[in-house]
């Protein structure tokens, strides 16, 4: 995401004023009895980020609101952060839930916990413009020494490695606005992404592009695709329990269908969101 100089500074005030929280379990009783939500954010278009108005947006964040209101919380107080602080902020207690449609990982099942998935999503590359090097998957850059970049903290890393791509050819970004800057520069000669977050990037340069003709990764005889949900803490099953009641019915409405197709994601992302559950991803 191509951030202005006024996002960075919200986000960075965000960021502190997270910080300097006093940390404390978030159970569901703990969270209603002092009427406030903190919810964090990764700045990711469309998943969940903040506006330049400083209004949360995205997939995540409108479906929280929604459960935020169905649970009777009157306010929700929105923390922004790295991508890759996402799961030490919740077990550091510096927040309550994350909405940044994080994908359900075996790994982080272990360290975290999750709703039942709010979205599903596929991958894609960002180029240059014109695709110079003819980028057109994932499983390239193991043989043809071609540098790609990833966000740190995200799942392309185990795609990535699980194709034997050289670590010396993996170009970790804090961030998903170095993306465009990273690649139409040539620090990287793609920067791998979900096939949202690469849309979204395309847009804001005439420097960069989606790979056209992208062939999807497969992984253990298996093409990937992502389950993003809510994630909490291990302390906070009372609260990730009342989440999933009220969004197991939320997804039947034509509401939360809107909010995720009114942010890009494809019918058959909307369908894909109900074939698995989090106890399979878990286990996978």
């Amino acid at each position: 995401m191509n951030l202005t100089i006024k996002s960075f500074i919200l986000a960075g005030t965000l960021c502190v004023t997270a910080a300097g929280m006093t940390t404390q379990a978030a159970d569901l009783e703990t969270v209603k009895k002092n009427g406030v939500l903190r919810v964090a954010v990764a700045n990711e278009i469309p998943y969940g980020y903040m506006d330049l108005d400083g209004q949360a947006r995205g997939a995540g964040p409108d479906v929280a609101k929604q459960i935020a209101k169905a649970l009777g919380i009157e306010k929700i107080e929105w923390v922004t952060t790295n991508f890759g602080s996402l799961i030490p902020g919740l077990q550091a207690d510096r927040f309550d839930m994350v909405a940044a449609e994080m994908a359900v990982l075996p790994q982080r099942c272990q360290q975290i916990i999750y709703s039942e998935p709010n979205s599903s999503y596929g991958e894609g590359l960002l180029v240059p413009t014109g695709n110079p090097k003819n980028i057109h998957d994932f499983e390239s850059f193991a043989t043809s020494g071609l540098k790609v970049a990833i966000m740190a903290g995200a799942d392309q890393l185990e795609m990535l490695q699980a194709m034997n791509v050289p670590e010396a050819q993996i170009v970790t970004l804090a961030s998903n606005s170095d993306a465009i800057s990273t690649v139409s520069t040539g620090r990287a000669d793609a920067y791998a992404a979900t096939s949202l977050t690469v849309g979204g990037l395309a847009t804001k340069s005439d420097k960069v592009q989606a790979a056209e003709d992208f062939v999807d990764p497969v992984v253990d005889g298996e093409v990937v695709r992502s389950w993003g949900a809510f994630a909490f803490s291990k302390n906070s099953e009372s609260l990730r329990d009342a989440v999933n009641e009220v969004l197991i019915d939320f997804k039947k409405t034509p509401a939360w269908k809107e909010i995720l197709t009114g942010y890009g994601f494809s019918d058959e992302d909307v369908s894909e969101s109900f074939e698995r559950t989090t106890a399979q991803l878990c286990e996978q």
